[in-house]
Formats: structure tokens, C-alpha cells, sequence
């Protein structure tokens, strides 16, 4: 999960008069103006108030996303303004995270299906599956055959595994039925369901183990709940709203990432490499696990959050037990 910035202030009772609003320019300025006002949490799909409210608008209109800019001063009808207050009470007042609010959430230009059950999907993977894997693996990764996303959620990196390395069965695991339900969904209209499989286990609890070397993994990914507790306590409403079981990592942050680590040294393959994202914990996982030679994959913005881990240190007798 990407870090977001935190909210103070309390939203109103209701929202002001909205009878004066004409066109879709009015409305988003309306709605701005709300936002500002009621300090809403952002990051779950956008980053500024300009580009979420206006993505709700032209969502709860039926209009098309990429409409061009004459479209802002388009008239209102008044069942549409009708849909359009109610869908600012939402968000503004309710506080309802946008993508539950449409039931959806884009990773470039992959749609996925979200509801409350499931994590609303934002991760640096979507950047550093295209551009920086196929490196560490043999043949540019053009021969990868098996891959895990592990805390899978809405199933959307796994689906996007599947896109990138097109030769492999990708296997997609998560805790909680409720997620794996919605990962299923996602899958199928993916058309991706003979190549991705969904297990439910608390990390490899429940995988089957590798019968023999050619089962083992090449990539095992994990975006897995890393918030420490005590941060889960204090987010903003909106994260709030998100399953806590895919943000609390515990304590320190590290409970699932140990686990994993631990039993990743028998699921992955001797040239494997297990790559996870770990938001504000770099440090922790320096310490925690340096003989590993932990390597810092870069960011475009900079935060450089995602950890790859070779077999080879993975799999060394002198790495300790986690």
C-alpha cells in the first residue's frame, strides 16, 4: 500500500445548497470545495481533489472518463443532480473511499473490480513489474513458468503477473475468503481463469509444496499488510474503510514478511528471486534482515519502498531463521 497523508478535520452534518449548480464545472468546483472543507483523506485512487472529484462526477453521470474538456459545461439535469448530491454525501460526509463508491480501481490501464472486502489497489509494482523484474531472472525472464502473489486481495497483481510473464501459471493466495471472492471475480473477467489459481492460507500454510524443482517458483511478490499496528490505529477515515486484516502487519510491521521469508526458502527456485513492497519499514528490514542483501529497487518518486531478495541469499545456511 502506498503511503497517504493524513487528515484533521471533521467532516460536516450535510452539504451546502446545491440547487444553484448548472453545469459539470459548477459541480466540481462544488466539489473541490467540499473536499478542502471536510479535509478528505486522498491516495486510494488519486492524489489531488481535482482528479477524484472529477472522476466521481463523470462516473455517477455515465459519461465517458476521457472526455474532452467541453463536457465541463454540459447542463445538469435534475435527476442527474439528484445522483450527483448523493454521491458527494458519500464521499464527503460518510467518507466512503471513491472506489467503493463505483466499485472499481484502475493499475494503468486494468480495471478491476473492488468492493469493501478488499484492499482498494495502489501499489508500486504496477510501475517495477514491466520495468525491473526480467532483469533479475534468467533469460530477461522470458522463460518464468511459476510466480505467487502472496496477501493477493482483489487478485489485481497477480493479474497483472499473468500479463506481464504470459508463459506462466500464477498462483494468487490471501487469508480471507471475502478477498478471494472478489479476486475470482476479477480473474474471470480477466479471462485469465486457466492460468491463475486461488489459494486461501495464511501465507504457504495451505499451498500444496513443490513435488520436485520444476514447482518451485521464479517470482514469489508480496504486497502484504506492513502498517504497524499502532499506525492502523491512526489512519485517516477512508483507510479506516479498508480490511484491516490487508494493512496491520503487526507490532513492528514484520509479522507476515517473517513468515513469508521463512517459508519462501522452500517454495522458490534456486535462480528465484522474491521481490516485496514494505511502505516505511526499509529500516526495520535492514536490521531485521540484512543478511539477506536485501536490494532497494528504484521508485519513480523516490520512496524506493520494494525489496528483492535472490535465492541464492534467501536459501544461504549462514541467513538466520526468522
Amino acid at each position: 500500500m502506498k503511503q497517504s497523508s493524513r487528515n484533521a478535520q471533521t467532516p460536516p452534518a450535510s452539504l451546502p445548497v446545491t440547487s444553484q449548480l448548472a453545469t459539470l464545472r459548477d459541480w466540481l468546483a462544488f466539489a473541490e470545495d467540499a473536499y478542502a472543507r471536510a479535509g478528505l483523506a486522498l491516495g486510494q485512487i488519486a492524489t489531488n481533489a481535482h482528479d477524484e472529484a472529477l472522476y466521481l462526477l463523470l462516473r455517477t453521470l455515465d459519461w465517458p472518463l476521457d472526455s474532452d474538456a467541453s463536457v465541463l459545461d454540459k447542463r445538469i439535469a435534475p435527476a442527474q443532480r439528484t445522483a450527483l448530491r448523493a454521491m458527494l454525501r458519500r464521499r464527503v460526509i460518510e467518507r466512503v473511499p471513491a472506489a467503493y463508491i463505483t466499485r472499481e480501481a484502475f493499475l494503468g490501464g486494468n480495471r478491476y473490480y473492488v468492493d469493501e472486502r478488499v484492499l482498494i489497489p495502489r501499489s508500486y509494482f504496477l510501475e517495477l513489474i514491466p520495468a525491473q523484474l526480467d532483469c533479475w531472472l534468467p533469460q530477461n525472464g522470458k522463460n518464468t513458468k511459476r510466480v505467487v502473489d502472496v496477501c493477493t486481495g482483489s487478485g489485481c497483481l497477480a493479474i497483472e503477473l499473468a500479463h506481464h510473464f504470459s508463459k506462466a501459471r500464477v498462483d494468487a493466495i490471501d487469508l480471507s475468503a471475502d478477498a478471494l471472492d472478489v479476486a475470482k471475480i476479477n480473474v474471470r473477467e480477466h479471462r485469465l481463469s486457466r492460468r491463475v489459481k486461488l489459494y486461501r492460507s495464511d501465507v504457504f500454510d495451505a499451498v500444496p509444496a513443490p513435488k520436485s524443482p520444476a514447482e518451485k517458483y521464479d517470482v514469489i511478490l508480496s504486497n502484504p499488510p506492513y502498517e504497524p499496528s499502532r499506525i492502523c490505529d491512526d489512519l485517516p477515515v477512508e483507510f479506516q474503510k479498508e480490511p484491516r486484516l490487508a494493512l496491520d502487519g503487526g507490532r513492528d510491521g514484520l509479522d507476515i514478511i517473517r513468515k513469508l521469508l521463512a517459508q519462501a526458502r522452500d517454495r522458490l527456485a534456486p535462480h528465484g528471486i522474491v521481490v516485496i513492497e514494505v511502505g516505511g519499514l526499509r529500516r526495520a528490514m535492514e536490521r531485521a534482515f540484512g543478511a539477506l542483501c536485501l536490494h532497494w529497487l528504484h521508485t519513480e518518486d523516490g520512496s524506493d519502498c520494494v525489496c528483492l531478495v535472490q535465492a541464492k541469499h534467501l536459501l544461504d545456511s549462514k541467513a538466520p531463521n526468522f
